[in-house]
């Protein structure tokens, strides 16, 4: 692979870790990006130009038969015309996560799904490096794969949170331990159908073998049902809250609960001492557990984990209280989905604030959700008009338009009361108005802070 002319596709946080660490490795580098200035820094800027990197920055390279190899960021569409043609001349295409795996010595655990992803992440990588073990954690979270994987040595675990864009380029990527975690409809407008979609997610055990490990939500149909429709040979593992299957991690009398393979039964810690709220994240903790503990780490380790995690930033995070109203930044839920499970998890009445960018989604069970404890949905963005005629539909009026997150949160306070919560929970992506939901819920947090 070093050996190969390769061309950078996008120059996000993804694509520069890949130039980064291709350039380390001794590879010939070219990058592209459909910005006129790549969108870097002046200091990358001359970082590339140091190494004599050839940039493609607001053009399409003129000659793509050039290049052996292709890396795309998870943002660029593999459709994109000039990646077609380099493929249809020979070139390889394949994804920042893959190049990760091939240049990493380390063992992966890969964990995607709708939801709960960066939850359970960073909880099993708090688990791994109680029970001593040399953990990274990245992916789609924190720094990317890439920049982690030449200083990783045959001892270190890559707990890797995967998303379905970065599933779609990946060929040798093979975790000791996948999971996926639920599949609702999400990112339409790039996968176009939920059968792709979950076409997608199901790569993350493409290429398992039967002495690894795949663990699944027993209680999403769609999501249980992948392993088969897309053939997974490694061991299922169930994880469910609702039941108890004959095998995995289940709630069970107020615990959490692994049965190993000879159907013996392990108690890990009660529900109720988790301290991250919400049926979605007893799901978490629950896939997690089954993670860590298949993986080989005592039951001791996890359960005092599982108890000690306060929970990641941007998911129901509870960033200040305002002369009694509560200030909860939910800037991850950037689906309908999340949105509806924080909304759940709120014991308050809610002035609720959403709206971003439209990844073709709709709107209905998202108003559904309410159910008499949304008091006031206030709507920024592209989609505000969208969510609003949804909930005009639904029979929902108290709705209020806002120019901008500091007219969000203004508004928001003016309109609660001292026991309600304010929550940004968007049910959208951030594209429209910030570079990513983490610069989106900082500025929530800003806004809230400054009244």
């Amino acid at each position: 692979m070093i050996d190969k002319k390769t061309l950078v596709v996008g120059m996000g946080r993804s694509g520069r870790a890949a130039a980064e660490a291709l350039l380390e490795a001794g590879a010939s580098v070219c990058v592209q990006d459909s910005k006129p200035d790549g969108g870097i820094d002046s200091e990358f800027a001359r970082y590339l130009a140091d190494k004599n990197v050839k940039t493609y920055f607001g053009e399409k390279p003129e000659d793509v038969s050039q290049f052996d190899l292709l890396v795309l960021s998870p943002g660029v569409p593999p459709s994109v015309d000039f990646i077609e043609e380099a493929r249809e001349g020979g070139a390889e295409i394949i994804g920042e996560l893959e190049l990760a795996y091939r240049l990493c010595r380390g063992s992966f655990i890969a964990i995607t799904g709708t939801n709960g992803k960066t939850t359970t992440t960073t909880l099993v990588g708090e688990i791994y490096k109680a029970a001593g073990r040399k953990t990274v954690v990245g992916g789609n979270i924190g720094r990317a794969i890439a920049a982690e994987a030449m200083g990783a040595s045959e001892d270190t675990w890559m707990v890797t949170e995967t998303s379905s864009f970065q599933l779609e380029t990946i060929k040798d990527f093979k975790p000791d331990i996948s999971a996926i975690l639920n599949l609702t409809p999400d990112h339409m407008d790039r996968h176009k159908t939920m059968e792709n979609y979950g076409r997608a997610k199901a790569a993350v055990f493409m290429n398992q073998t039967p002495e690894q490990y795949c663990v699944l939500n027993f209680d999403d149909k769609e999501c249980f049902e992948l392993a088969e429709r897309e053939g997974c040979r490694a061991r299922v593992v169930p994880f469910s809250r609702n039941c108890e299957p004959e095998f995995g991690a289940f709630a069970k009398a107020g615990n959490i609960v692994i049965k190993d393979e000879r159907g013996r039964e392990t108690i890990i810690c009660g529900t109720d001492e988790l301290k991250i709220p919400g049926s979605h994240n007893l799901e978490n903790a629950l896939a997690a557990a089954a993670i860590a503990y298949f993986g080989g780490i005592s039951p001791e380790v996890i359960g005092n984990t599982l108890k000690e995690f306060a929970g990641v930033e941007h998911r129901i995070e509870l960033c200040c209280k305002k002369n009694g109203v509560r200030f909860v930044n939910d800037s991850k839920g950037t689906n309908t989905d999340a949105a509806i499970k924080a909304i759940e998890a709120m014991k308050e009445n809610i002035i609720l604030i959403a709206g971003g960018y439209d990844k073709g989604s709709t709107y209905d069970e998202f108003i559904d959700a309410f159910d008499g404890r949304v008091k006031e949905l206030i709507l920024m963005g592209v989609t505000a008009p969208k969510i609003g005629e949804a909930a005009e539909r639904k029979g929902f009026t108290h709705i209020t338009m806002a120019e901008d997150m500091e007219d969000c949160v203004k508004k928001a306070f003016a309109i609660a009361k001292p026991g309600d919560v304010v929550l940004l929970s968007p049910a959208c992506a951030s594209w429209d108005m910030y570079d990513n939901f983490e610069q989106r819920g900082d500025h929530f947090k800003e806004c809230a802070l400054k009244l």
